[in-house]
């Protein structure tokens, strides 16, 4: 029955991807671009000249670039530069899914959230910009009952908070989303606050609130290098910014520059452990019946359904992603094009799960970077080397959704020197000096993190990824002895041991 099944869905997604490959043999072509209206083409003058002195410099007009700017602003600190190499989300933002789940794995996580929805609801009232906020809701598909007990986990959490959610057997999963296949389901968690962005409407209403209330965004303004020095007490601080068109003598850089984010931070001798990766999603074309429908996760088929008016963005995690190794410096309002043996790994999930996927084309492809971390959590907070680098980046394709609550907590950070919330997670100090600059380690465990990102974490699970970086001088003896190591830091640390066998930490 399940290999019936699985014969059936597969010749399903090869009559999906079929249909692509038709459309683009006959000439009728495929293209690469955002189901949405960015700010590409919108008229951005070069600036002459940048203020001389600013308390705070914001390096990255994406969101947390923007939201950052604006709580700084809500906080009383007015006299703050954002600088953007080219124009508002022309790097990885601009392309975004927009997707906002408000139910996350920590209750840190799930309060950030709601005060993402709270501000995406009320940005437009205050500022006047439509902020393109659709609430139509979200559903998480349970495909065992492991799943389904890790629903309900997030929807006590989300209680604690105000944040409704409610457990849906598969009848009710079909009576809500009737377009959905739910023979295979074990249940769903539905929640009604959840919803999707305007990447360019979101930014465009935060910075307007921002430089209203005095702070200043230059775009078509590059950074050339970040000033820093040794004071008495040898302690090296940020002293001023150079850019293209001037110097900005300040104390304080926040670098919100995304997968450029390293190369910023190497011009201060700061190391930033993340990575480049190709992340896509594709545009469907009309679906007779989806509108309306809520945004979907179904996490054990790694892959999401995002309401698109008429039509569906399908996109997920895939096991084997694609690195982006030289990142360009130009490389703005850009997308790549799509690899299909990669991201085939979703389509046969989706069209599982939404069987009326079979009868339609594909629109458009979406394509672009983003930046992963070795954790897949964001890198937050001071510098460890400099004092006055702050980090805001690595948000591993959550930037949107994140973007409020990390911005708040970010400006509390800059301005009282912690942040209000627990973010140790999220703390750029949480990563070993010694793990931070290798690259090697890095890329492991980020490639892990991301092929990971939808499974169930289970207690004492390890990491297979970067591991024998680091090991003590009696290793090999604790091995011989049936040692199971855990990882922490980089370093092989003893767990358990067993009588009957030995397991040696291998390479990824």
């Amino acid at each position: 029955m399940l290999q019936t099944r699985h014969k059936l869905v597969s010749s399903m997604w090869q009559c999906f991807r079929n249909k692509a490959q038709i459309r683009q043999s006959s000439g009728e072509v495929v293209e690469s671009a955002v189901p949405y209206d960015s700010l590409k083409d919108k008229k951005v003058e070069t600036p002459t000249s940048v203020p001389k002195e600013a308390d705070v410099v914001i390096i990255g007009g994406g969101s947390i670039g923007c939201n950052t700017l604006y709580h700084l602003t809500k906080l009383g600190i007015n006299n703050v530069v954002m600088l953007e190499k080219d124009q508002l989300t022309a790097g990885t933002t601009w392309h975004t899914a927009g997707l906002v789940w408000s139910l996350r794995p920590t209750d840190v996580e799930v309060e950030m959230l709601k005060y993402a929805v709270d501000l995406m609801q009320d940005l437009e009232a205050e500022t006047g910009v439509n902020t393109g906020w659709i609430n139509n809701g979200g559903l998480f598909i349970a495909n065992n009952q492991k799943r389904l007990q890790e629903y309900m986990r997030l929807s006590t959490i989300g209680r604690v908070y105000g944040v409704e959610s409610f457990i849906l057997s598969p009848e009710e999963t079909k009576q809500l989303y009737p377009l959905m296949n739910v023979s295979d389901i074990y249940g769903s968690l539905y929640s009604p606050r959840d919803g999707v962005i305007d990447p360019a409407g979101i930014c465009t209403a935060l910075t307007r609130a921002a430089t209203k209330a005095g702070a200043k965004v230059i775009s078509k303004c590059a950074v050339t290098g970040i000033n820093t020095k040794i004071d008495e007490f040898g302690t090296k601080r940020v002293t001023g910014v150079d850019t293209t068109v001037g110097h900005i003598k300040t104390n304080c850089v926040v670098n919100c520059g995304g997968v450029w984010a390293p190369s910023l931070g190497a011009m201060a001798g700061v190391k930033v452990p993340l990575v480049a990766m190709h992340h896509a999603y594709i545009v469907t074309e009309r679906i007779p019946g989806i509108n309306n429908m809520p945004n979907v996760r179904d996490h054990d088929a790694s892959v999401y359904l995002k309401l698109q008016g008429d039509a569906l963005c399908v996109g997920g995690y895939e096991k084997d992603p694609v690195f982006w190794n030289e990142v360009k410096r130009d490389f703005a309002f850009s997308l790549f094009d799509l690899d299909w043996d990669v991201f085939s790994a979703h389509i046969e999930g989706a069209v599982n799960r939404v069987p009326a996927l079979v009868d339609t084309g594909v629109k458009s492809t979406v394509c672009g970077p983003e930046s992963f971390t070795a954790d897949h959590k964001p890198l937050m907070g001071e510098s460890p080397e400099v004092r006055g680098f702050y980090l805001g980046c690595g948000f591993n394709s959550s930037g949107m959704m994140m973007g409020p609550g990390c911005g708040r907590e970010l400006a509390k950070w800059v301005a009282h020197g912690r942040p209000d919330l627990d973010l140790f997670s999220y703390d750029i100090r949480r990563f070993s000096q010694k793990l931070s600059g290798n690259q090697q380690w890095i890329k492991e465990r980020s490639h892990e993190a991301y092929a990971k990102n939808y499974s169930i974490v289970f207690p004492h699970d390890e990491p297979l990824a970067g591991r024998g970086m680091r090991k003590s001088v009696l290793h090999q003896v604790l091995e011989d002895q049936g040692c199971f190591f855990q990882e922490r830091h980089g370093y092989e640390r003893p767990g358990w041991f067993s009588t009957k066998l030995t397991v040696p930490v291998s390479l990824y």
